[in-house]
C-alpha cells in the first residue's frame, strides 16, 4: 500500500540511461548532497530544494518509469542517483519497494556519505537493503585526508558501508574517478584496490576519467572552480589505473546472469 505522505525532491530524469547499472535503465537524479567535490559536474544538485526541482511521490515516479519498461527487458530497471540518493532514505525505500513488487530490478548511485549505524538512520538503511538489488558506491578517495581535501568530508563511514554491504551480501560496483595529481597516485590506487579485494561482493570496478564537461555550471552558479587547469587524464594514466585496481578481473553484473 502506498505511502503518499512520501515525496521525492527531483532534480532531473534520464529515460534511457546506459551506464548507471546493467541494461537500460530509467534514472531518477535526486536533489541534496553534503559533499562538495571539487570535481562535481552537477552542482546544481547540492541544494535540497532549487528552483528547476519537482515533488513527487514514489508512485508517481514508478508511474512514469513503467511507461519504458518494454525497454528494460531482462537486465535493465531503474536507477536513482542524485545529488546523493541517501538524503531521501524514505523516497528511495518507498520507491524501490513499489518497484520490487512490479519485479523491476533497482539501483541505487550513491556517495555513501550519509551512512551512519546510528539511528535512526541505520534501521531505515536496513529497510532499504530489501528493495535494493545493487548499489553503485563511489569511492572518491581511500585516503582521509586527500578525501577530506577533494569533498571536505571524512571517508571512514564510507568506507564501513562498503564493509557492511559487503557482509550482507548486497552486489556493489565500486567507482572511482580519476584527476591527473589528486586520485592518480600509485600507491593510493594500490590501498584502494587492496579494500576493494577485502570485500566479497563487488561485481565491476570502473575508472571513470575526469572531465570538465560541468564546469560552466559552477560559473553559472557564482562557485569558484578550483580544480581550474586540470585536464582529463590521457589514456596511458587510464590503462593504468585500470591495471591497478584489476578492473577486468571483475566480470561485471551482464556476465553473471
Amino acid at each position: 500500500m502506498e505511502n503518499k505522505e512520501i515525496k521525492g525532491i527531483i532534480h532531473s530524469i534520464e529515460s534511457f540511461g546506459s551506464v548507471d547499472g546493467p541494461g537500460v535503465r530509467y534514472i531518477v537524479f535526486l536533489q541534496g548532497c553534503r559533499m562538495r567535490c571539487r570535481y562535481c559536474h552537477n552542482p546544481d544538485t547540492w541544494a535540497l530544494n532549487d528552483k528547476n526541482s519537482y515533488e513527487e511521490t514514489p508512485a508517481e515516479t514508478l508511474k512514469k518509469a513503467m511507461r519504458f519498461k518494454a525497454y528494460w527487458k531482462e537486465t535493465g530497471g531503474i536507477t536513482v542517483s542524485g545529488g546523493e540518493a541517501l538524503l531521501q532514505i524514505d523516497y528511495v525505500t518507498e520507491l524501490f519497494r513499489l518497484a520490487k513488487e512490479q519485479g523491476v530490478h533497482t539501483t541505487l548511485d550513491t556517495s555513501g556519505n550519509p551512512f551512519t549505524r546510528e539511528e535512526p538512520f541505520f534501521s531505515k538503511f536496513n529497510e532499504l537493503l530489501k528493495y535494493t538489488d545493487l548499489f553503485l558506491l563511489d569511492i572518491k578517495h581511500i585516503d582521509p585526508v586527500k578525501h577530506k581535501d577533494l569533498t571536505q568530508w571524512d571517508n571512514s563511514n564510507i568506507l564501513d558501508m562498503a564493509k557492511y554491504l559487503s557482509d550482507n551480501g548486497k552486489k556493489m560496483w565500486i567507482r572511482n574517478v580519476l584527476v591527473p595529481g589528486y586520485t592518480d597516485g600509485e600507491e593510493d590506487l594500490q590501498k584502494l584496490s587492496d579494500f576493494i579485494s577485502s570485500l566479497k561482493t563487488i561485481d565491476r570496478v570502473e575508472v571513470l576519467p575526469y572531465h570538465t564537461l560541468g564546469v560552466f555550471k559552477w560559473k553559472e552558479l557564482g562557485i569558484d572552480y578550483t580544480l581550474e587547469g586540470v585536464s582529463p587524464p590521457d589514456g596511458e594514466l587510464i590503462k593504468k589505473a585500470n591495471d591497478i585496481l584489476k578492473t577486468s578481473e571483475y566480470k561485471g553484473y551482464l556476465n553473471r546472469q
